[in-house]
């Protein structure tokens, strides 16, 4: 499941100085002079809140000094579950910021969404790679450019502890075996937690466990075919990545450190597996980098807050996959959609679209961009400066998260309550007979 929501880590001091330097390259991306457009409004709307709301209004500062076009960010907690009635209902933004690509084809079904000025997608093939393009692409016409991104499939780990027991980042999935068993033998405790507890959405941690081993396993064009619905839950490849993930998370011997055994694992919640990372007790979790705003809030094994860095109390490494060298991940991220193409509306299209807008926001902290001409450097931490770079390489291999490509009733349906009857000990070939089923309701 692809989280809307990424979290500030504290920005280094270093970098507030050097906010003017970089948001003064905006008045290079930005369309010069107002025009006909000085003193116009454009309205956003999105699910970002809170500081991260505060912060992307922030970005559009010195676009505004330039233009003269006001920028009104507007964040909405129910946005997911609202956009589509207001939309339909007449009530649209002038610009939406849209979390998932599947809510983004709802939307484009209304028929309101505009397809991209020439000037954006021209922006996207320079500054983004094919797949991100495509996911804002329906039947052959692109709609939609990417804004901000988020990483899954990261380990979190104790660096100390590593140094203490004699083991490094494994290179490989057999590797990351031989250290969970490593790790048994020094300490006799399970070595790993997890936490698929979310309210309605519990089960999602799971489908990230599931995703990350059938792009790992089986490659990306399996995991194409696998989101298109082409290949089936009952598919031996969909198994395969099943019984890896199982080999993990319904090993007694394996899990779940800190809160009890496998079926402990439905009734923890998702982000409580930091405190336990942090103060010693789980040895390792599997957790998108999202989790790092989690270790703001709990305390490490001398009562203080966690440091996230590689010397630091906790760090994380994405899971390996089979062969050594291979980076095949998934993420999220959002996609700018536009109801009009009145002029204002462009020239702000035209600013998100560029490297100018990533700087201004990843400086700010707390996000990430795969926009491939932004500046990695900016990140607010050294973990947030490595993801992006991830994302940026051209030799990652990047698959946004399958289960928000999905129908709905399986996706976020069927899917992420197979993972809870999984857990529950429902046998593996039972559990995806009935994910599949959902592509039936």
């Amino acid at each position: 499941m692809a989280r809307s929501q990424r979290y500030r880590l504290l920005a280094p001091l270093a970098l507030v100085g050097a906010a003017a330097i970089a948001l003064s390259g905006c008045a290079e991306a930005a369309p010069e002079g107002g025009g006909g457009t000085e003193g116009q409004t454009v309205r956003i709307s999105g699910g970002i809140t809170g500081t991260e709301a505060e912060d992307l209004n922030k970005s559009f500062e010195k676009f505004t000094e330039d233009t003269g076009i006001k920028v009104e960010y507007t964040g909405d907690k129910s946005f997911e579950g609202n956009i589509v009635t207001k939309v339909t209902g007449g009530d649209a933004p002038d610009i939406a910021i849209v979390p998932q690509p599947g809510l983004l084809k709802t939307l484009v079904e209304t028929g309101e969404v505009q397809p991209a000025p020439e000037s954006v997608e021209s922006a996207v093939d320079e500054n983004w790679s094919e797949d991100w393009k495509g996911y804002g692409t329906f039947d052959d016409t692109f709609y939609a450019a990417p804004m901000l991104a988020n990483l899954k499939g990261y380990i979190w780990y104790r660096p100390a502890d590593f140094a203490e027991w004699g083991v490094e980042v494994p290179k490989t999935w057999d590797d990351m075996i031989a250290l969970t068993d490593t790790i048994r033998e020094k300490t006799g405790e399970t070595p790993w937690c997890a936490g698929f507890a979310s309210g309605d959405a519990s089960g999602w941690p799971g489908t990230d466990w599931i995703e990350d081993l059938v792009l790992r396993q089986s490659g990306p064009e399996v995991y194409d075919s696998w989101v298109a619905g082409d290949v089936k839950f009952t598919d031996p490849e969909i198994k395969d990545a099943f019984d890896a993930v199982g080999s993990i998370l319904l090993n007694e011997d394996y899990v779940n450190a800190g809160f009890g055994g496998v079926r402990s694992i439905n009734s923890t919640a998702f982000g409580d597996v930091a405190g336990p990372v942090a103060d010693g007790t789980c040895a390792l979790t599997h957790q998108a980098s999202f989790l790092s705003a989690n270790f703001l809030d709990v305390e490490n094994a001398d009562g203080e807050t966690p440091t996230v860095a590689p010397d630091g109390d906790v760090y994380a490494f994405i899971m390996p996959g089979m062969d050594e060298g291979a980076l095949q991940v998934e993420g999220g991220g959002e996609f700018v959609a536009a109801f009009n193409d009145d002029e204002a509306t462009v020239k702000v299209l035209e600013f998100m679209a560029s490297p100018e807008f990533a700087d201004a926001r990843v400086e700010l902290g707390g996000v990430i961009s795969a926009n491939k001409n932004a500046d990695a450097s900016l990140a607010s931490s050294e973990f947030l400066q490595e993801a992006m770079e991830i994302m940026q390489d051209d030799a990652t291999v990047f698959r946004f998260d399958a289960s928000d490509l999905m129908p709905a009733t399986v996706g976020s349906g069927s899917f992420w309550k197979g993972m809870v009857d999984w857990i529950d000990g429902t046998p593996t070939e039972d559990v995806l007979s009935n994910i599949q089923a959902g592509y039936e309701n």
